[in-house]
């Protein structure tokens, strides 16, 4: 991984945002806490008042020109809606040629519908990042259209590394990503609050139970990322025999626990493809 320095002297190219929604300003604080020029990044966002805040907080260029941005860009970085793709990659696609890489976080919309809706044979990286991007936290999946290069894959890679952790999959694998990183934020919020009403309801204070949880759920992915120990492995460890521990495990498995997260990332999933039409 580059160090900000390395960014900022070798990563000389314009990067375009079309959205300035929350992912591009996760990536704007990034770039810009790595020692990329905020000279160096345009954000194309039709709401005035988030192009104020945007240039105001971070001093980047705004625009409410998706056609005047992507002329610019030599990475056009795509932020919007999947269900307005067509309308605004249809916008700017004439500004398109084979210099110009594009980067899209756009859920269910493949690499090859965006190649279409440029000029047939874009350079195009998809992406699926989460949330914790906005605190350096991230996880992000990469994958490649047919006309990208390791190279733009690798440049792709530097931009998401500044806002967390960076993999790369076949598409074939991405509205699983989309199912397990992109939509597993939410059900991490729901186990934190549902671990604090718990301690609520057997006593504890709400601000001790919150805070408890919170910690546990930190403590333990820490936990299985720095041991490298599978969490089953892990688990183990702490059901002591005729302990409190397993009693509640034994609730969690008769409820269904294990199941209902598997299937709330095949229902993502599931939504992901009827996005991009499939």
């Amino acid at each position: 991984m580059r160090t900000g320095k390395e960014l900022a002297m070798k990563e000389k190219e314009k990067i375009v945002f079309i959205g300035g929604g929350n992912m591009a300003e996760a990536l704007i604080k990034g770039l810009l806490k790595k020692g990329f020029p905020a000279s160096g990044i345009l954000a194309a966002e039709p709401l005035v008042e988030r192009r104020d805040a945007l240039k105001r907080s971070y001093g980047i260029g705004t625009t409410g020109n998706n056609l005047e941005a992507a002329r610019e860009g030599d990475i056009v970085f795509l932020a919007i809606k999947p269900q307005v793709c067509r309308e605004v990659v249809s916008g700017f696609a004439p500004t398109f040629t084979k210099d110009k890489l594009l980067v899209s976080i756009l859920a269910g919309v493949d690499t090859l519908t965006l190649e279409k809706l440029c000029n047939g044979s874009s350079r195009v990286v998809r992406a699926m990042p989460n949330t914790p991007a906005l605190i350096g936290e991230g996880a992000t999946a990469l994958c490649a259209g047919r006309f990208a290069n390791g190279e733009d894959l690798a440049r792709a890679a530097r931009l998401f590394e500044t806002v967390g952790v960076v993999v790369t999959v076949a598409e074939s694998q991405m509205d699983a990503v989309t199912g397990l990183s992109g939509s597993g934020p939410a059900y991490v919020y729901t186990l934190i609050e549902a671990l604090a009403d718990g301690g609520v309801r057997e006593g504890l204070p709400r601000e001790v139970a919150h805070a408890l949880a919170v910690q546990t759920v930190l403590g333990a992915s820490r936990l299985v990322k720095e041991t490298g120990e599978h969490p089953a492995l892990l688990r183990e460890r702490v059901c002591s025999p005729g302990g409190t521990t397993i009693s509640g495990m034994g609730v969690l498995e008769k409820k269904g626990f294990r199941a209902a997260l598997m299937e709330a990332v095949a229902a993502a999933a599931r939504r992901s493809r009827e996005l991009g039409g499939r």
